[in-house]
């Protein structure tokens, strides 16, 4: 028997079949019901490390020397590739007119806020927004990022550092129903730069849970949706959203924020958890411009990765 009768004997049809499977999620994912458990939701949160399930497929398609399931491997291949390979490209290079922020969901357990702050400066961005801002860091983060940045704008818990002036300042209401504490998470500002007047929005979603019931996402949802109703009130043509919203961009949960503003064209930028990351949930969103590159930063004392990116306007 020769190694290529070997190869093209029917067998892996089982491999074959989660093969589909798989290019069928990362296909249609959209089409996956959100009514029992968030389960759309959750799949689209993952939906990158779908990729390690092809090229776990791949391995014992190898394995078990069967030709058919390498040849349905190729469909989910195709289905990630065109989902994400873009992201793997390389970063165009920076360009002077290009606005550099930086995004940090800061932890409000940090206890080193100065290393934290001083580690986000090194990136050189722009500017700098934060969340779980809590006293006394607050005053910290103001102390050491004050020389560098000396405008900001603070609302609640959270807060944007500017090389630029900043004006017309104010909190966002994006606090869902339910919450009855003080809960204060969200800004608008406007940012004077070189290139113009920038609408700068910094937010900070509620968390969701996974469980045995699924995914718990009420809150981010209606949260995002009050966000993405600012968004559109807003009459600035340049745009940045900068913030913690806890979900993905491939996340329906977020499609009030991405079907109106562009997302990262290069980068993965895995945040969360900083230990092992395993999403991007700390995004950088522009309209009227391209998030061109989004890359993340060496680990502070937070349980988020600071993530940097560059924009480039139209």
């Amino acid at each position: 028997m020769t190694d290529w009768t070997a190869w093209t004997r029917g067998r892996g049809g089982a491999l074959a079949g989660a093969a589909v499977v798989t290019a069928l999620l990362l296909s249609f994912h959209g089409s996956v019901p959100n009514g029992v458990g968030g389960l759309g939701s959750l799949l689209e949160s993952v939906l990158p490390w779908l990729g390690a399930v092809v090229v776990v497929l791949l391995v014992l398609a190898l394995v078990r020397r069967s030709a058919l399931a390498l040849g349905a491997l190729l469909l989910p291949a195709a289905a990630w590739t065109y989902l994400f390979g873009g992201l793997l490209l390389p970063a165009p290079e920076p360009g002077s007119e290009d606005l550099v922020v930086v995004q940090h969901n800061v932890g409000d357990e940090n206890t080193d806020p100065a290393g934290t702050a001083r580690a986000l400066a090194r990136a050189e961005p722009d500017l700098v927004a934060l969340e779980e801002l809590v006293p006394p860091a607050l005053e910290v983060y103001a102390r050491t990022l004050g020389p560098d940045y000396p405008y900001r704008a603070v609302r609640g818990t959270v807060g944007l550092w500017s090389k630029y002036p900043l004006s017309g300042s104010r909190a966002l209401d994006i606090k869902p129903r339910g919450i009855e504490e003080a809960w204060e998470r969200g800004l608008r500002t406007v940012a004077h730069t070189p290139r113009g007047d920038v609408a700068v929005y910094v937010a900070h979603l509620p968390s969701v849970r996974v469980g045995t019931s699924g995914l718990a996402s009420s809150r981010r949802d209606e949260s995002a949706s009050l966000l993405g109703d600012a968004l559109a009130a807003e009459e600035l043509h340049r745009v940045v959203l900068l913030g913690d919203l806890n979900g993905t961009v491939d996340d329906r949960a977020l499609r009030p924020l991405t079907d109106a503003l562009n997302v990262a064209e290069r980068g993965l930028a895995l945040s969360f958890p900083a230990r092992f990351p395993l999403a991007r949930i700390d995004q950088v969103m522009a309209r009227a411009g391209t998030v061109s590159a989004i890359r993340a930063l060496p680990a502070t004392d937070s349980d988020h990765l600071p993530v940097a990116a560059r924009i480039r306007w139209h």
